[in-house]
């Protein structure tokens, strides 16, 4: 990695200052079962970017796939450098409490407290890629079909077992009522008559099938709501009349199921926002630059998309991460290989009689001649940057020495 030359003050004239990239060490990354290849991968790259040996390990959710990492890296990779461990919680655990120079946990939030926990035992400092309820806002400026199409995309990609899919949304009667209209046509165009087509990703288990479906017992069902227990299949559905007492207002729903909140407008879909955690992603569909701003200035999220749902995780330009609740630290392209490096700053001086006098000033005792020129030089100046300064004072001793010549 290149080094890097950040700027300086004039008290800094005659050093050398540099940022330098360096490992940390053996990092443990730990994968989740939801995207269980990319997000296994993700992470990995950048550790090795940085210069890291990593220890990886897979979700235990997703056998198949972790079988794979744990056969074919060892093909590819140095297996000095990179290591896949297979197992469970127990074996989770057993990992945790070893000391690692770095951890990288993606997870549930719940479990998320369990790897900070065991971190903190060794002081590692730790990247929480966790979750939340992404909340999304519609009002009625927005082209509905356009709005509800991007909507319910978000929603039912993998099942809704993404850690930014929209959980809920937040809208008036009056947009809710617009939105159900185009939901049920838009459902349509997406799946058909087909009561569980192949489209439809499957819930990840049994539990996690059961889960979903005790969340809409006795719930006002407008639509969807089918599910089958043989292939642990859900409908895209849509809860209305939610309290936000209910069960599925108060955890990661994490399944195809998208409850509605109504408010009266943008701000106390604000005010219910922030009497939340804080969301990993927020989603604003609404024309109104007004609005728009008025939820990137008094709202607080990992990330926020206008006008659409989940395409801030592929902008690759784009730290993604949360924050509070939803997670601590944030990676992706660039931003992955600086998670990964400790950013070790560098200053050089000069061993010579020269330098020596300039810095005279600085050694008791002081006079007061000498605080008056501690006070100069570390005085902040306007004008020229010392990046030319120091080029242009060489430039005019090597002229003035050549014209006495």
């Amino acid at each position: 990695m290149t080094v890097q030359k950040p700027s300086k003050r004039f008290i800094n004239f005659f050093n050398d200052v540099e940022i330098l990239s360096e490992p940390y060490g053996v990092v443990l990354v730990i994968g989740p079962w939801n995207y269980p290849l990319y997000l296994c991968l993700a992470p990995l790259i950048g550790a090795i970017a940085a210069g890291n040996c990593t220890i990886l390990k897979p979700s235990e959710l997703a056998p198949a796939t972790s079988n794979f990492l744990a056969s074919r890296l060892t093909e590819y990779v140095d297996n000095d450098c990179v290591y896949v461990i297979q197992g469970g919680m127990d074996e989770t655990k057993t990992i945790l409490s070893e000391k690692f120079d770095y951890i990288f946990f993606t997870g549930s939030t719940t479990v998320g407290r369990i790897v900070y926990q065991a971190a903190a035992q060794h002081l590692t400092p730790t990247t929480l890629e966790l979750g939340g309820k992404s909340p999304t806002y519609l009002d009625d400026s927005v082209d509905i079909d356009q709005a509800t199409r991007r909507i319910m995309w978000g929603k039912i990609m993998n099942s809704g077992q993404t850690c930014i899919s929209p959980d809920y949304l937040l809208c008036t009667a009056e947009t809710q009522n617009e939105f159900l209209r185009s939901a049920s046509k838009i459902l349509m165009e997406f799946f058909g008559n087909k009561p569980f087509p192949s489209d439809l990703s499957k819930i990840v288990t049994e539990k996690h099938f059961k889960r979903c479906m005790k969340f809409i017992e006795n719930k006002e069902i407008s639509i969807g709501g089918q599910g089958s227990d043989k292939e642990n299949i859900m409908r895209p559905t849509i809860l209305t009349n939610v309290k936000t007492t209910d069960p599925i207002m108060s955890e990661e729903i994490f399944g195809p199921i998208l409850p509605i909140v109504i408010v009266e407008n943008c701000d106390e879909a604000i005010r219910y926002i922030k009497e939340h955690e804080k969301p990993l992603a927020l989603y604003v569909f609404s024309r109104n630059k007004k609005v728009q701003n008025k939820f990137l200035r008094e709202t607080s999220s990992g990330s926020v998309s206008i006008n659409d749902t989940m395409m801030q995780i592929v902008t690759e330009n784009l730290p993604f991460g949360g924050v509070g609740f939803s997670g601590v630290g944030s990676y992706h392209g660039k931003f992955s290989f600086d998670t990964f490096s400790h950013k070790k700053s560098v200053l050089k001086t000069p061993m010579n009689n020269f330098t020596e006098v300039l810095l005279q000033c600085r050694y008791p005792p002081y006079s007061q001649r000498k605080m008056d020129c501690i006070r100069c030089i570390t005085k902040k100046r306007k004008g020229i940057s010392l990046k030319y300064l120091k080029t242009m004072i060489i430039f005019f001793l090597a002229l003035v020495l050549l014209v006495s010549l």
